[in-house]
């Protein structure tokens, strides 16, 4: 989850909540893709997860990290909860997943080789200490009272107010991890065809990265029961935002959604104010309970726009939620599709043409379809497992003509970190298929086998 946000003074006028979104246009030869990915950790030979101290435990896997490969601390109240370096940073989700996100590179080929840096570094100091890190969309068999709330004053606060408005936000901190992208948009204009394409199409993408069939240690009945979480969290905040797709939407009605999501925090000196449920309408006339009579700066907008959860959102870029995380070998696929979705004109135009004409039921009946059902799922006609093909061959042409080299020129473009959904297409098998097959099959029912076999 995200950090406290820094930098700009008060808020004197209104026009400044959609000029801060604004400044995120930026021509295309600027634009950067930002990679992210959450991972759970636990001690190998129990395999139950890692509590925040202790000689196996996340403060152990982050100072090793620190020591050892020149990070810089994130410290909140004496507790080292992040850690910092040439743009990228890694942070702690509530229940104490450890995330990358990275720094804003020029290609996929860029941002693979983070992930796989990043990887090898953290497995090179959990081995030494007895843990392990896997890649689910959901946690396996761990229980809530078996993940420890990490020290964080937003995940206190958070914590508290979930289960008030849902059903199920508290597993959603403790129990799940994504991955996902950031991308970039030059203009207002562009910034809405993307943000509708995404929306329109994140059910694929949870579809095709789907990956959590289990949870408490049974078979759920859902290929991914993340998805199935983030339906039941919070309504305020979390959706398919049927708004977006409507006449004149643009930086100023995404503003006028997020004014109207009830506020979790103020961030102040070090500390989060308990704002829950109070409005950030009220703190622009100075009438914010939490502190009477002091009116917001740029940063609180920053910080508010942080706790909407749709399954795209926009701050100064577009964030892409709606798949689980998952095996190393998905992990740089994610950020390959979306990029050669949206990245190419003629490609982001072709999406567009593919969903500009459902309706919001439909959006929605395929999101939910997605999570239920995976490639298998059908509403109105729409056959999961071919719009997705379609979708995943669009994303190659949108690569191939991007022709982003790497290698030192040895590899003509991007379409390669493609080959996992290619093979998850043409198979019609998503990692939870997989997993399915054999937790009924090889596992005979025992789940303990997916931490040797999956991982990283």
């Amino acid at each position: 989850m995200s950090i406290p946000q820094s930098g700009g003074g008060p808020i004197e006028h209104h026009d400044q909540l959609a000029e801060l979104l604004a400044k995120g246009c930026k021509p295309k030869e600027d634009w950067r893709i930002g990679t992210e990915h959450e991972k759970f950790g636990y001690c190998q030979d129990t395999h139950k997860p890692l509590p925040y101290d202790g000689e196996r435990s996340i403060r152990a896997v982050l100072e090793g990290l620190q020591h050892r490969f020149a990070w810089d601390p994130v410290h909140e109240e004496g507790n080292i909860i992040g850690l910092t370096k040439d743009g990228a940073n890694v942070s702690l989700e509530p229940g104490g997943a450890l995330e990358l996100s990275g720094a804003p590179l020029e290609t996929v080929h860029q941002t693979c080789d983070e992930v796989n840096t990043h990887l090898a570094e953290v497995r090179s100091v959990a081995d030494e200490i007895g843990v392990k890190f896997i890649g689910l969309g959901a946690a396996p068999e761990w229980s809530h009272e078996e993940m420890p709330l990490m020290p964080k004053g937003r995940y206190k606060l958070m914590d508290a107010y979930m289960n008030s408005v849902g059903t199920m936000g508290t597993a959603m901190m403790r129990r799940t991890c994504t991955v996902q992208v950031n991308l970039d948009f030059a203009s207002e204009a562009d910034m809405v065809q993307k943000l509708r394409v995404s929306l329109a199409l994140q059910p694929v993408a949870n579809a095709l990265f789907g990956n959590s069939p289990f949870f408490e240690g049974k078979v759920n009945g859902m290929k991914s029961w993340r998805g199935n979480i983030w339906n039941n969290l919070d309504d305020d905040r979390t959706g398919m935002l049927p708004f977006v797709f409507e006449d004149g939407f643009g930086f100023e009605a995404w503003v006028q959604w997020v004014l109207d999501v009830p506020m979790y925090f103020v961030y102040r000196d070090g500390k989060y104010i308990d704002a829950l449920g109070m409005s950030f309408r009220d703190f622009l006339k100075g009438e914010l309970p939490a502190l009477p009579g002091e009116k917001p700066l740029l940063s609180d907008w920053a910080d508010h726009l942080t706790t909407v959860f749709p399954e795209a959102r926009i701050k100064q870029f577009i964030e892409m939620r709606g798949a689980d995380g998952g095996p190393w070998r998905k992990l740089c696929a994610l950020p390959a599709l979306w990029v050669g979705l949206t990245y190419d004109q003629g490609a982001l135009d072709a999406a567009w043409d593919l969903c500009k004409d459902w309706t919001a039921e439909k959006r929605e009946a395929l999101r939910v379809g997605a999570f239920t059902d995976g490639l298998d799922a059908q509403v109105d006609g729409i056959k999961m497992h071919d719009l997705a093909r379609e979708v995943v061959g669009i994303a190659h042409q949108g690569l191939a003509a991007r022709a982003k080299p790497g290698a030192g020129g040895m590899i003509a473009d991007e379409t390669h970190f493609l080959n996992a959904l290619h093979e998850t297409v043409e198979s019609g098998q998503t990692m939870a298929d997989e997993l399915l097959e054999k937790y009924h099959g090889e596992w005979n029912g025992d789940l303990s086998q997916i931490y040797d076999e999956y991982s990283y």
